[in-house]
């Protein structure tokens, strides 16, 4: 197990689609915006891809608290990018200070602990 610098940074960028709106996830009277769990997904992509380099070869981490909130409407065909920076390593568990914007404002931000995983193995938080 490779240590994780503080700092460490990552990013994930995704294209708004049809099937990342809040009216497919959960209803259909809702304003076709980006999901508030597509944003999250979005931010978890990041934390992994900050902290991927340091990760040997069969482990991973996985989400497994998020405190976010998501204040903006992102509609179809915005890019969404989410950055995430490691604020804490205890162990196998990292936590990460997290963001997303859609190119004209940021849309969310909050925290995310993601415990480093190895293949085969249950996740105990």
């Amino acid at each position: 197990m490779r240590q994780i610098p503080l700092g460490a940074r990552g990013t994930s960028t995704l294209r708004v689609q049809p099937e990342h709106l809040a009216d497919r996830f959960k209803d259909a009277i809702l304003p076709q915006v980006l999901a508030t769990p597509v944003m999250i997904l979005i931010m978890e992509n990041a934390a992994l891809n900050a902290i991927r380099p340091f990760l040997d070869a069969g482990e991973s981490a996985v989400g497994t608290a998020v405190d976010v909130q998501h204040f903006a409407a992102t509609p179809v065909g915005h890019e969404v990018c989410a950055t995430a920076e490691v604020i804490d390593v205890e162990g196998k568990r990292v936590d990460f200070k997290v963001s997303a914007s859609d190119g004209i404002e940021e849309i969310g931000k909050g925290r995310e602990r993601e415990p480093r995983i190895s293949r085969g193995h249950r996740v105990h938080v």
